[in-house]
C-alpha cells in the first residue's frame, strides 16, 4: 500500500544533479580549508563560518562552566525553595507573571511557538540568509503566552533545576530544528571534530571537542547522531546556558524577600521534592492538546510506553464501536452516511455554477455507491490499523521490561527493542498518510469551507477523477487564512509539511481552534474527528521523537533494516488491500440502492415513546441494515434489536416497572458470528480474554446461568452520584418508560459525571471527542456513548441512584 512522500534529500536522485553539476574540478579538495566549503555549497544556501579547533574547545569550556554554575544554584534553590516558587506562582496575576518573565528575560517572544511565526514571516527572499530571528529558532519554548501560564514555568523550572543537563542535549537540539532545515539558524563549522554531550555526566567533560583521530569511535558517533557535530554541540551549549541563567533569575525574584547569598544557605535545609499535579490529577480528564504543550518544559528521556498503548487502545475501542454502531443502530448509520456524503467533493459546484454529472437524472446511484463504499473501508480500515499498532505498542511495552537493565545513555538500544521501535515508527508515519487523505478530500467540499473552492469540470460524465481549486474573487480574512493554510500544509504533505513536521503544524491548528471562534465554526464535526486521530499518530510520533539520545540514530538505524520493514508491511496489508477491492464502489451497487435517503429506510424513532407505530417504523428500519450488511460482508455479531410491539394491558395500577428496558433483545446479524449467538434464557457475561503462546489472543463468553437476564449478568454494583451526574446518565441509557423526553448534553457535564465514577482511573479507557462545533452531546451521539459505556463496562440505567437512595 502507498506511502507517504519521502522528501529528505537524496545525493543519488535526480534532485542532486543541481547541488553536483556545476562543482569546480578541485582535483583532490581539503574539505578543512573554508573556501573549499564556500565552493562546495549551493549558491542559494549561506555559507557556514569556519571555527579553529582551538576556538570551538574554547566557547565551548566557556558556555560549559557557565551551565553548571547556573544549573548547580537551580538545583540549590530547588531543593531548598520549590514549594514556596509553586505557592506564590500559583497566587500571582498573568501581568505580575509577564513582569518577572521580562525583566529575566527582556523581549522574550509573546506568541506560542514564535519559531513557527518567524516561519510564516520570513520573506521568500531571505529564507535561505541568517535571520533575525534567532531567539524565536533557538528558544521556541520560551515565549510570554505558555510560560506565563501556572504550569509551565514550573514544570521547566522542576525538569532543568532537577535533571542533569546532559539529558536535554538532544533535545535541545531538536528544538531548533525548523531555524536548522529552513537555515536560519546556521552552525559553524569544523570538520573531523565531535562534540560530546549526551550521556556525559561529568562537568569538565561536558562540551568536550574531540578529533575522529582522538577517539576509535568518535567518527561513529558523529556518523549514527550518537554526538554532535561541533556547530550543533555550540548551540545547544548556546541555548542551555541561557536557559538556565533565565530560570536562577526567575527564581530570585520570586523569592525576591529572601537575601540572594541566603537562597542556598544552611539556613534553609532540603525539603521533599513537591510534585506538581498533572492534568489527570486534577480533573480526571486528560488531553492530547495539554500533552503536546507540557512536552517541551518535562524531561524527554522518558518513552512513555504505557501513554502510547492507552491512547491506541482507547482509538481501536472508539474505531471497534463506531463500526459496531454502523451496524447496529439505523439511525447511526444514516446520520453517518449524510455525513460522508457532504464531504465528498463531487458536492461541490464547478467553475461554472454547475452540478457534478453523478446528480444528473439516473446516476444518483453512482453516487451513492461511491459514498457506502467509502464509508465501509473507512471504518473497516480504521480498525485493522489501531489494531495492529495497539499490539506493536503492546509488544514494546513489554520488549523495555525486558531490556530495561541493559538501556542506558551511553550504549545503544538492545537490537530487539530497537528493530520493534523502527518497525513501530515506520507504521505510525504510514498510518498519518489517511488522516491526511481524508482531509484532502474532504475539508474543501465540508459546507463551511465550500465557499472557498470550486471544482474543475470532469473530462467525461464517468471520470472518477476530481480537481478542486480555490475560488477566484473569494477573499479570505486573516482567520480564514491562516486555517485554510495550516489544512492545505496537512493534506498536501509536501516539503512545507516536510519542513514544519506533524506536531508542530497540528499543535498550531488545535491552538488556532482554541482561540479563534471563527476558525471552529469553518472545521465541521467530520473535519474535526479526522484532526482528533490525526492528534493520536502525532503525539504517538513526539513520544518517540522525544526518546533521546536514541532517537537522534533513529534515520541512521532505518537504512540497513528499512527493507524488511517494508517488506513485512506489504505482507501485513496484503489482507487490507483486498478489503479495499472487496468493498470498492464497482461491488456494492445492491448494497448502495438500500441507502437512498428519499426512501426513508433509515428512519429510526428510537427518542420517542413507543407507539405501534413507531415501533414498526424501528424494526423496519434496523431489517433494512440487516439487509445491507448481509450483502456487504459475512461478518456478524449479537445486536441489540427492538422487540415487536405488543399492546399493553391496562395497568393494575399506577406507574410503570422503572427496570423495564424496552431496548433490551436479541438479534444476530448475518450468517457469520463474533462472540456468541443469543439463544433466548442464556445471557452473556463479560468477555474474558486467554493468553496464547502463540498468535493473538482469543476471546470467549463463560457461559452464565440460563435464568439470568443479559441486564441483570452484566449490570455491576449501583453506582450513587449526584443530582446533575444522574441527569446526564438518564440521557445516555434513555429508556422511554423511565424518562420523559431526551435532550443535549452539555460537555462539562458529561465529562463531570464521568469522572465522577472514576472511570477515567479505569485500565480500560474510552476516547470520546467534544463534540464540535457546539459543546453539547446530542441526543443521537449520547446514546451511541450510553452503548459503548455498556459495552466496556456493563454500565445500564439501573447502575446509577442518586446519592442517599443507594
Amino acid at each position: 500500500m502507498e506511502s507517504r512522500p519521502d522528501h529528505r534529500f537524496d545525493p543519488f536522485g535526480p534532485g542532486a544533479d543541481a547541488y553536483g553539476d556545476d562543482r569546480p574540478d578541485l582535483g583532490g579538495p581539503d574539505y578543512n580549508d573554508p573556501a573549499t566549503l564556500a565552493q562546495l555549497m549551493h549558491p542559494d544556501m549561506p555559507v557556514p563560518t569556519y571555527k579553529s579547533p582551538a576556538d570551538v574547545r574554547r566557547e565551548a569550556q566557556q558556555r560549559s562552566s557557565s551551565i553548571f554554575a547556573s544549573y548547580h544554584r537551580l538545583q540549590a534553590i530547588l531543593v531548598r525553595h520549590e514549594a514556596t516558587i509553586q505557592r506564590r506562582w500559583a497566587k500571582k496575576k498573568k501581568q505580575q507573571r509577564l513582569e518577572i518573565l521580562l525583566s529575566a528575560w527582556p523581549g522574550m517572544a509573546k506568541m506560542h511557538r514564535p519559531d513557527f511565526e518567524a516561519f510564516r514571516k520570513e520573506s521568500i527572499q531571505s529564507k535561505h540568509l541568517p535571520t533575525s530571528y534567532k531567539d524565536r529558532f533557538m528558544w521556541a519554548y520560551i515565549n510570554q503566552e505558555d510560560l506565563s501560564t501556572p504550569k509551565a514555568l514550573l514544570l521547566l523550572l522542576n525538569s532543568r533545576g532537577r535533571y542533569h543537563p546532559s539529558q536535554f542535549a538532544a533535545a535541545d537540539g531538536e528544538a531548533m530544528h525548523l531555524g536548522k532545515v529552513t537555515m536560519s539558524l546556521v552552525p559553524i563549522f569544523l570538520n573531523e571534530h565531535v562534540l560530546l554531550l549526551n550521556g556525559v555526566l561529568d562537568a569538565r567533560e561536558y562540551g568536550k571537542l574531540l578529533a575522529w583521530d582522538d577517539h576509535p569511535d568518535a567518527f561513529d558517533w558523529m556518523h549514527t547522531r550518537k554526538q554532535f557535530l561541533p556547530g550543533e554541540g555550540l548551540q545547544i551549549l548556546e541555548a542551555q546556558e541561557r536557559t538556565l541563567a533565565f530560570l536562577v533569575s526567575c527564581c530570585l525574584q520570586i523569592l525576591h524577600d529572601i537575601p540572594a547569598d541566603a537562597l542556598t544557605s544552611n539556613e534553609f535545609s532540603p525539603q521533599p521534592e513537591p510534585q506538581l499535579k498533572s492534568e489527570k490529577e486534577t480533573d480526571g480528564l486528560e488531553s492530547l492538546a495539554v500533552m503536546a504543550a507540557e512536552a517541551p518544559y518535562r524531561v524527554p528521556a522518558q518513552l512513555d510506553l504505557g501513554r502510547i498503548e492507552a491512547l491506541l487502545r482507547a482509538k481501536t475501542s472508539a474505531a471497534e464501536d463506531h463500526l459496531w454502531a454502523l451496524r447496529e443502530d439505523p439511525g447511526y448509520f444514516a446520520e453517518r452516511l449524510l455525513q460522508v456524503r457532504e464531504h465528498r467533493q463531487e458536492m461541490l459546484k464547478d467553475v461554472y455554477g454547475d452540478a457534478h454529472p453523478v446528480f444528473s437524472f439516473g446516476r444518483q446511484s453512482v453516487f451513492w455507491t461511491r459514498v457506502v463504499s467509502n464509508m465501509v473501508l473507512d471504518a473497516h480500515l480504521e480498525l485493522e490499523v489501531y489494531s495492529n499498532l495497539c499490539q506493536q505498542a503492546q509488544n514494546l511495552q513489554a520488549l523495555q521490561a525486558k531490556h530495561a537493565a541493559a538501556i542506558s545513555p551511553m550504549q545503544d538500544l538492545p537490537e530487539e527493542f530497537l528493530a520493534a521501535l523502527l518497525k513501530f515508527r515506520f507504521y505510525l508515519d504510514w498510518a498519518v498518510k489517511g488522516p491526511l487523505n481524508q482531509l484532502k478530500h474532504s475539508v474543501s467540499a465540508s459546507p463551511p469551507m465550500r465557499k472557498f473552492f470550486v471544482r474543475e469540470p470532469p473530462v467525461d460524465a464517468s471520470s472518477t477523477i476530481i480537481q478542486i481549486r480555490s475560488k477566484s474573487g473569494v477573499k479570505m480574512n486573516k482567520v480564514e487564512a491562516q486555517l485554510t493554510w495550516l489544512l492545505r500544509t496537512l493534506w498536501e504533505d509536501d516539503r512545507q509539511l516536510f519542513l514544519v513536521r506533524l506536531p508542530l503544524a497540528l499543535d498550531e491548528l488545535e491552538r488556532l481552534l482554541m482561540a479563534e471562534p471563527q476558525a471552529k465554526e469553518l472545521v465541521s464535526a467530520h473535519v474535526a474527528e479526522v484532526i482528533g486521530n490525526l492528534s493520536i499518530l502525532s503525539q504517538c510520533l513526539s513520544q518517540l521523537d522525544l526518546y533521546q539520545p536514541w532517537a537522534q540514530s533513529f534515520e541512521s538505524n532505518m537504512v540497513d533494516r528499512e527493507d524488511g520493514i517494508k517488506h513485512q508491511f506489504d505482507e501485513q496489508t496484503k489482507s487490507w488491500a483486498k478489503l479495499v477491492k472487496a468493498v470498492s464502489d464497482k461491488n456494492l451497487p445492491r448494497a448502495a440502492k438500500l441507502c437512498d435517503p428519499s426512501d426513508k429506510n433509515f428512519s429510526y424513532p428510537s427518542g420517542k415513546r413507543r407507539t405501534k407505530e413507531d415501533t414498526e417504523a424501528m424494526r423496519r428500519a434496523e431489517q433494512k441494515l440487516d439487509d445491507f450488511w448481509a450483502i456487504v460482508d459475512r461478518v456478524q455479531r449479537t445486536l441489540q434489536r427492538t422487540p415487536e410491539w405488543v399492546a399493553e394491558p391496562a395497568p393494575a395500577a399506577k406507574g410503570r416497572d422503572p427496570n423495564l428496558d424496552v431496548d433490551s433483545i436479541y438479534k444476530p446479524l448475518s450468517t457469520l458470528y463474533i462472540g456468541l449467538t443469543y439463544r433466548p434464557g442464556q445471557a452473556h457475561s463479560p468477555l474474558k480474554t486467554k493468553t496464547k503462546t502463540r498468535g493473538q489472543s482469543s476471546q470467549e463468553y463463560a457461559p452464565t446461568d440460563t435464568g439470568t437476564t443479559a441486564t441483570e449478568a452484566a449490570a455491576p454494583d449501583s453506582i450513587a452520584v449526584d443530582a446533575r451526574a444522574l441527569k446526564v446518565f438518564r440521557t445516555l441509557f434513555f429508556n422511554p418508560a423511565v424518562t420523559s423526553s431526551p435532550g443535549e448534553i452539555p460537555w462539562n457535564d458529561f465529562t463531570y459525571a464521568m469522572t465522577l465514577t472514576g472511570m477515567f482511573a479505569a485500565e480500560k479507557l474510552i476516547q470520546f471527542h467534544e463534540p464540535h462545533p457546539r459543546a453539547k452531546i446530542p441526543f443521537f451521539m449520547a446514546r451511541r456513548h450510553g452503548r459503548r459505556l455498556n459495552r466496556a463496562y456493563g454500565w445500564v440505567g439501573e447502575t446509577f441512584v442518586l446519592k442517599g437512595k443507594k
